[in-house]
């Protein structure tokens, strides 16, 4: 066989870098968390924790015009319910990802080893734009940036577990230093999410090759060990 044509027959054969488990979980996340942010914006208006609110367009939950006030509990109601249904979804989802990226060794392979000189590294490269990328192996600012997102989602998960019951939860509303400080810490983890969901975006529209990767878990050979 040729060179010219080992080279081709690399580019045409698939691997596979990302597994139907993670590909499933990756999306019902991204539901989970579009419905809840959405509706959160929502929640936040009726009773705003900062001098501002977020555009209504941006919002789910309830009908909305402009003559309505923002109070309108009818609006209120339906984001809440939005908002439980999108927390169950991405907690089951959660619960499902953590415990087969545990128990398959995915999160062992995918985020480490990392350490703070080698994202600072990698961060400067990114920001020289001479940060190399492979299909299925996350450089150290991804590395990060993943962990740091699980973080925020727990910590998502219980402070919104403070507000919604701070009664039953009095405990863990203690522990976020009362209900006021744990609706600051929900909407500075939410800050953190959206941020992330900005930077993620940002990413795959700078490397638009790893999209159908996700959608099919399959790339090309040349794709996977090749670098850009």
């Amino acid at each position: 066989m040729t060179d010219i044509a080992a080279g081709r027959l690399q580019r045409a054969s698939k691997v596979i870098v990302h597994p139907l488990t993670v590909r499933i979980t990756h999306w019902l996340n991204a539901l989970a968390m579009v419905i809840m942010i959405m509706s959160g914006w929502r929640v936040y208006n009726s009773e705003p924790i900062f001098p501002f609110r977020f555009p209504v367009e941006l919002t789910l939950g309830g009908s909305y015009d402009g003559s309505v006030d923002v109070h309108n509990e009818d609006g209120l109601a339906g984001a809440l319910q939005w908002h439980f249904a999108g927390m169950w979804l991405l907690a089951i989802n959660g619960i499902v990802y953590v415990a087969y990226g545990i128990l398959s060794g995915h999160f062992r392979r995918a985020f480490f080893p990392v350490g703070p000189t080698a994202v600072l590294r990698d961060a400067i490269a990114a920001l020289r734009f001479r940060l190399p990328h492979r299909l299925g192996l996350y450089n150290a600012v991804q590395k990060a940036l993943y962990l740091g997102v699980l973080a925020a989602g727990v910590i998502m998960v219980l402070s919104g577990l403070a507000i919604w019951k701070p009664g039953q939860f009095q405990e863990l509303t203690w522990l976020f230093g009362g209900f006021d400080a744990a609706r600051v810490i929900h909407f500075l983890g939410m800050a953190a999410i959206v941020a992330f969901l900005v930077v993620h975006i940002a990413l795959v529209i700078i490397v638009p090759k790893t999209l159908p990767a996700m959608i099919t878990g399959r790339a090309s050979a040349h794709e996977a060990h090749g670098e850009d």
